[in-house]
């Protein structure tokens, strides 16, 4: 077994004992809560930004007592949407931070029963598979020598998007042709062997800051694929889901989570810097500040809570079998409310 084979193993044995630890403490506590409470996990880079601040400027508190209810807020940091969807399914958390993929995954799987839905978009970003082997210039030129590390293999957004590019590129019947040569590694330890060269890791569907460290880290790497350039445009990759229970019986919880991503989103738009400042403290990121307050500037980078660019991979997910149930458009699979009543 290679070293990042075990390395793999290792990580997805460790996100398994991170659910079960999570699925623990709900033993303990119960899992029926009173208003007031609410659990989130997230995951690795930019795209959580809007988590970051709300986390650190205690905005789901605030709009909780404009609502009427003192919101004890619990986070937790997951890797790849399978962990995730575990954890929201087991009752461990109660919104799910991930990509529209492994969202789509469990509303095909809950579709008339838990009713996971999406509640928010964390953002439009594009998200690029960077390669540091200097033969790899298109998704065609990947062979048994390369694997390519993204954060779930076949669940995660990166992973779809892999399989819609491959459909492109080869039709409907060979959109897996590429999972082969897929491996589930958090993005930081990926970005690393990207960076590092020398592994059988030579290519990264990642998302920001973690694809742009490659970029400006190693002078091999270059943008095989963005994501952007396959769905047709700028789209919400990564997105908040929860179940239909949590929704109808923590109202104004949940409402007051949403009008914090909101507040979130504005101050994001307005002051890149100060939310580049607030991402590195939360995070104890070691990342050049001047990269980050570049990818923040970025023109393709949008803060906002409502989704865009969704049902692509929503159709092409149902069409090569992935989802059962054929959402009629993106309003399926997200709940309906004002700050997201004009997505897409």
């Amino acid at each position: 077994m290679s070293l990042f084979s075990s390395a793999t193993s290792l990580k997805r044995r460790a996100a398994l004992a991170a659910v079960a630890t999570l699925v623990a403490g709900l033993a303990v506590t119960g899992t029926a809560h009173a208003e007031g409470r609410i659990r989130v996990a997230e995951q690795f880079g930019v795209v959580y930004l809007l988590l970051n601040v709300a986390r650190d400027q205690q905005l789901i508190e605030k709009h909780g007592k404009q609502q009427g209810v003192d919101v004890k807020v619990e986070w937790t940091q997951l890797s790849g949407g399978a962990a995730v969807n575990d954890a929201l399914l087991s009752g461990a958390i109660d919104i799910a931070g991930a990509g529209v993929g492994p969202l789509l995954t469990l509303w095909d799987r809950t579709h008339g029963r838990q009713n996971v839905k999406g509640v928010a978009s964390l953002g439009n970003f594009p998200y690029y598979l960077v390669s540091n082997n200097p033969k790899v210039k298109s998704i065609a030129d990947f062979s048994d020598k390369d694997r390519i590390a993204l954060p779930a293999v076949t669940v995660s957004v990166q992973s779809r998007v892999l399989q819609l590019a491959a459909a492109k590129q080869w039709g409907d019947k060979e959109f897996n042709r590429l999972d082969k040569w897929t491996v589930a590694v958090p993005h930081p330890d990926a970005a690393a062997a990207i960076i590092a060269g020398g592994t059988e890791i030579t290519g990264h569907f990642g998302n920001p800051p973690f694809q742009d460290q490659e970029l400006a880290g190693n002078p091999n790497a270059r943008i095989v694929l963005n994501s952007y350039d396959v769905l047709g445009g700028p789209s919400s990759a990564t997105v908040l889901y929860a179940t239909e229970k949590f929704r109808n019986e923590n109202p104004k919880t949940y409402r007051a989570f949403v009008d914090a991503l909101a507040e979130a989103a504005a101050f994001a738009t307005k002051d890149p810097e100060a939310a580049a400042d607030l991402y590195i403290r939360v995070n104890k990121a070691k990342i050049d500040r001047a990269l980050l307050v570049k990818i923040l500037k970025n023109p393709q980078v949008q803060f906002k809570v409502t989704p865009q660019n969704t049902y692509p991979l929503a159709d092409f997910m149902h069409r090569v079998g992935a989802i059962k149930n054929r959402p009629a458009s993106w309003q399926d699979y997200f709940f309906q409310d004002a700050a997201t009543a004009q997505g897409s």
